[in-house]
């Protein structure tokens, strides 16, 4: 009987219901929304003015590579470039609101695709003539972090591809019966 009830334990442990399973699935886990970022903050929209080397010491080493070096996660290797999860999506630096899920859409480039911002003074743009290209770099309007580039091959009402890179932004599941637009 004993061998039975712990077999049973066993067996059943890493179970979870489809339901669980999806929901898990559906909300990746903020990255930076922790104690170790006291910048972090999905109400505060104030302008933050942080060195760099406050935020190497904070920022993990992937995320600071993207947001603060200007980097780029490879395609289709982020958590977010074929997620289709209903929320809003903030800055992973410092939780600054970017885009809601209902701009989201599959531009098949391999990251995470917008056709807008939530608020227009959430992110800025900066010209970029890096690696040989003239583009549009979008960064945090809070943090001035680097999120991607902005491109003109987005579907209608804007015609934009916000083209963002996964490890700099977190993603909050939408609540039910709650307004889609705040």
């Amino acid at each position: 009987m004993r061998h039975l009830i712990l077999s049973f334990v066993i067996a059943t442990s890493g179970c979870v219901s489809s339901q669980e399973n999806k929901e898990r699935q559906s909300a990746p886990d903020p990255i930076m929304a922790d104690q170790q970022n006291p910048y972090y903050s999905r109400t505060d929209t104030a302008a933050l003015n942080i060195s760099n080397t406050e935020w190497k010491r904070i920022l993990p080493d992937s995320v600071y590579a993207i947001a603060r070096e200007a980097g780029t996660e490879r395609a289709f290797t982020g958590k977010y470039w074929d997620f289709d999860g209903l929320g809003t999506y903030f800055c992973a630096v410092c939780g600054n609101a970017l885009f809601k899920s209902d701009s989201k859409f599959g531009s098949s480039c391999g990251w995470p695709s917008f056709f807008e911002p939530l608020r227009a003074n959430g992110v800025e743009y900066l010209p970029d003539a890096s690696h040989g290209m003239e583009r549009v770099e979008v960064r945090c309007g809070r943090c001035a972090s680097h999120l991607g580039h902005v491109f003109d091959d987005g579907p209608p009402p804007t015609h934009k591809r916000f083209c963002m890179n996964s490890l700099v932004l977190d993603f909050e599941p939408e609540v039910a019966g709650a307004d889609p637009r705040h």
